[in-house]
């Protein structure tokens, strides 16, 4: 079983001793970092805090410790239940809130659950915010208020179908052409609020829905992961059905993947790509993925004149960015679309509605739209290595065995060669390095992964 604390939020398993696991006692000294923060933040003003869970079986319990722990605290609380990530996100800002909670561990099985923190523009807390939580959580000098003072609920209602109409009404998303081609499309949702959300998009767009795992009781049917390992079962559906295509999404909707009609799969990393250029074809203009994304965004954003750049892994490292080069779209290659003419979150619901304005106007079918992007294979390793081995020293020696080569060492060492990439990063978990590759074939993919295990294991002495 296992806790853990990161910037981004607190994970855990559910049950167990306190302070290895995610119990109600670390929900309720995590949640009261948190309020304690954004009072801070806030100057003491009293707070408005928006809370969303995805269908995880234990959704509800920790949110209802949660809402009460907020309330404990002198918190307002806007409750929107059942909720996708990106959801709750848009519902921070449109009830214009000082922040908010979404309770979801995303793609980890279901024994997992977290607290993902976010700040009054519905994004997530930057590095000196998280540990400033992180700090707060460990200091137990805080008093409650008194009875007079305590929060109150003020709103529980459900968000999703505003943020679908956010979605619909956004400038690129051209609705009536959708309806008109009518699209059947097969959802697997593993029985998340992807669920009920997804095919309620789809229907407002006029598709046929075919529904795969999307009761939202928190049984996963599947590893929750959409990657092709996983998703065997949709592209049997698809190709019985004969579907245009299939959406899967993970358990709180930030991730898409999408399933060609022959049942193969489109590629988590081409999500991106493909609604990249669409955006790019309406107007030149950035993108940002993260180091460990497809070299194909680059590409498709260079042909359209616009300039790529790269940002260290994780969401807010992607977000800042986009914002630092005023980017038009961009995200990561696990099927996480962010959109900012919305809102800088991945959204699959956004990923959805732009995607299938690119297939329409492209008129071709997914197969089709697929073949005219770069082909590109990744491969991921990891390589374990004693407790003992200094992890930054070896990744210093491979970045000065590489010195004459495209480097970027922003988070861990990416390596640019001509026709491939490697990008080796430490876990901030384990004593493993985290060995990604990319190249033109699964071969070549497959074989510069092992040549940098081989060469990590001879510095280690492995």
């Amino acid at each position: 079983m296992t806790l853990i604390k990161s910037i981004s939020g607190i994970r855990g398993t559910i049950g167990g001793p306190q302070g290895d696991n995610l119990t109600p006692r670390d929900i309720v000294k995590f949640t009261t970092a948190y309020t304690r923060f954004m009072s801070e933040k806030n100057e003491g003003k009293r707070l408005k805090i928006v809370l969303g869970r995805d269908a995880r079986l234990s959704g509800e319990l920790v949110g209802d410790i949660i809402e009460g722990t907020l309330l404990g605290c002198g918190a307002d609380v806007i409750n929107v239940g059942l909720c996708t990530t990106p959801g709750t996100e848009m519902a921070v800002i449109t009830h214009k809130a000082d922040g908010g909670i979404i309770i979801t561990a995303s793609h980890n099985p279901k024994q997992w659950n977290a607290l993902k923190l976010l700040n009054e523009k519905g994004e997530f807390l930057n590095d000196s915010e998280g540990k400033r939580v992180l700090a707060l959580a460990e200091d137990d000098s805080f008093e409650f208020p008194e009875i007079d003072a305590i929060g109150k609920v003020i709103l529980r209602e459900e968000f999703n179908p505003t943020h679908i109409e956010q979605v619909l009404a956004m400038e690129l998303v051209d609705v009536e052409a959708i309806k008109a081609r009518r699209f059947k499309v097969v959802v697997d949702a593993v029985n998340s609020v992807g669920g009920v959300v997804i095919p309620a998009l789809l229907e407002k767009l006029g598709c046929e829905v075919v529904r795969l795992n999307c009761e939202p009781n928190g049984e996963f049917a599947h590893n929750p992961e959409p990657l092709p390992e996983n998703l065997t079962e949709i592209s049997e559906v698809i190709r019985r059905e004969k579907a245009d295509l299939g959406v899967v999404v993970d358990p709180d909707v930030d991730r898409l993947a999408l399933v060609n009609e022959d049942g193969t799969m489109f590629g988590e990393e081409y999500t991106l790509v493909a609604v990249a250029d669409y955006i790019l074809s309406q107007g030149v203009g950035n993108t940002v993925s993260n180091l460990s994304s497809s070299r194909a965004l680059r590409d498709v954003t260079v042909a359209h004149g616009g300039e790529y750049s790269a940002s260290a892994v994780g969401e807010v490292n992607v977000v800042t960015k986009m914002k630092e080069v005023g980017a038009v779209i961009g995200g990561e290659g696990n099927g996480g679309v962010i959109y900012p003419a919305l809102h800088y979150g991945r959204d699959a619901l956004v990923g959805v509605a732009l995607f299938l304005t690119h297939l329409v106007k492209k008129g071709c079918s997914m197969t089709e739209l697929r073949g005219q992007y770069p082909a590109y294979f990744a491969s991921k390793n990891k390589i374990q290595l004693t407790p003992a081995i200094d992890v930054d020293k070896v990744l210093a020696e491979m970045k000065a065995r590489y010195a004459g080569e495209n480097v970027n060492d922003i988070d861990g060492v990416k390596i640019d060669f001509a026709e491939n990439w490697v990008h080796l990063r430490k876990s901030n978990t384990e004593p493993i390095i985290r060995i990604y590759t990319e190249a033109k074939s699964s071969d070549e993919a497959d074989a510069l992964a092992q040549r940098f295990i081989a060469e990590i294991s001879e510095i280690c002495g492995l």
